[in-house]
């Protein structure tokens, strides 16, 4: 039988099904090549009758029994996404090596969720991450992923807006991100995450990632605000020991607790231990004189600024200097009640900071409060 060169069509040359079984018969490098050219012709032509199926299943076992990679390969291109191919063969395409399986695990019609489960079970981990990565695939198949815990398919999981995963599994995989961190970034962004989750996944993000949940749920600042004081509390537990000391009650005058709070400041400053969180835990502990030096420390603005700021008809300064250093719009008003305890209701109420608005930058924050203080600098310190 004469081979046919590879320049030639396969759309022009007639090779009929007992063809195709001739050649599979045969072992020269011709015939091989034949073959798999009649092979694709015949994918691409127009699906056979379902009297012709039985013998194309035939066929196609044959080629796979004894068929070279390029061939397998080829075959597993070609019949990704035909629905008329024998189903058999697609179970021995989805197991076969990676780059064999990879477009019939993608793309084909005829994969069902016992075969997608029986890659994740018998298949290699390149596979399972395939299968995570599959185009709509059910809350079934996806519970298996995450059930089987490797890092590889659930972050392919993670990244894929079209699987069904039920609230409870991403709930599972919000656990896993606490020590899985490529769960992180996908899981944030992902279109099935909702009001409560986002809550339960705001403390293991970075700032970028927080304040995009924050712009996506903004009409959750309320729910959210106990996970955004977490967060920035999380980051200073620390230096609490020398904090407590210094905190405690003594009979210092004014100027020398001042002293003591600007020596204490400089010193976490100093160590990389002067964190935003600080700043809360200082208001709460009733310690007006340690907030007022570490929020100028962290903002870089005068401390005479910070304390007319503090002492204002209205808190739209403090709520700026706050933003600037990392302290969220949903969490500021609890400083600010917690603030005003401390200072006869200072900062006043009158014409209050609009927490509704798009979150600041630090950037901006702090243009905004140094274009505030000049405008209107004085007040009683």
């Amino acid at each position: 039988m004469a081979a046919l060169p590879m320049s030639e069509s396969p759309e022009t040359t007639a090779i009929g099904p007992a063809d195709l079984l001739g050649l599979a018969a045969s072992r020269s490098g011709d015939d091989r090549t034949r073959l798999m050219m009649g092979v694709v012709a015949l994918c691409k032509a127009r699906p056979p009758g379902a009297a012709a199926e039985p013998m194309l299943g035939d066929i196609f076992l044959k080629l796979i029994s004894d068929a070279e990679r390029d061939i397998r390969q080829t075959l597993a291109e070609n019949l990704a996404e035909a629905a008329w191919a024998p189903h058999s063969l697609i179970e021995l395409l989805m197991l076969d090596e990676i780059d064999i399986a990879r477009p019939v695990i993608a793309r084909s019609p005829l994969m069902r969720d016992e075969d997608l489960l029986r890659v994740l079970a018998e298949a290699t981990l390149e596979h399972q991450i395939e299968v995570a990565r599959r185009p709509r695939i059910s809350a079934r198949v996806a519970d298996a992923v995450i059930e089987g815990g490797q890092p590889g398919p659930m972050a392919a999981l993670a990244d894929n807006a079209s699987a069904e995963i039920s609230e409870g599994g991403l709930q599972r995989m919000i656990e896993e991100a606490r020590r899985m961190a490529a769960l992180r970034v996908p899981l944030a962004r992902h279109p099935r995450l909702n009001r409560r989750l986002a809550q339960t996944l705001f403390s293991l993000v970075g700032e970028t990632l927080r304040q995009e949940l924050q712009g996506r749920f903004a009409d959750a600042g309320p729910a959210l605000a106990p996970a955004i004081a977490a967060a920035i509390e999380s980051a200073v537990d620390r230096p609490r020991p020398a904090m407590t000391v210094l905190l405690s009650p003594s009979s210092a005058g004014a100027g020398d607790r001042d002293e003591m709070d600007r020596r204490l400041v400089d010193k976490l400053a100093t160590s990389g231990q002067l964190r935003a969180g600080f700043l809360i835990r200082a208001v709460r502990e009733k310690q007006l004189g340690l907030f007022e030096h570490a929020l100028a420390s962290l903002s870089g603005h005068p401390l005479s600024q910070i304390r007319s700021a503090v002492r204002r008809p209205s808190a739209d300064a403090l709520f700026l200097a706050c933003a600037g250093v990392g302290i969220d719009r949903a969490v500021f008003p609890t400083v600010l009640k917690e603030m005003r305890q401390l200072t006869a209701g200072l900062p006043g109420d009158e014409a209050p900071p609009d927490l509704s608005g798009r979150v600041l930058s630090p950037v901006e924050a702090g243009y905004g409060f140094r274009v505030l203080m000049e405008a209107s600098p004085a007040a009683t310190v």
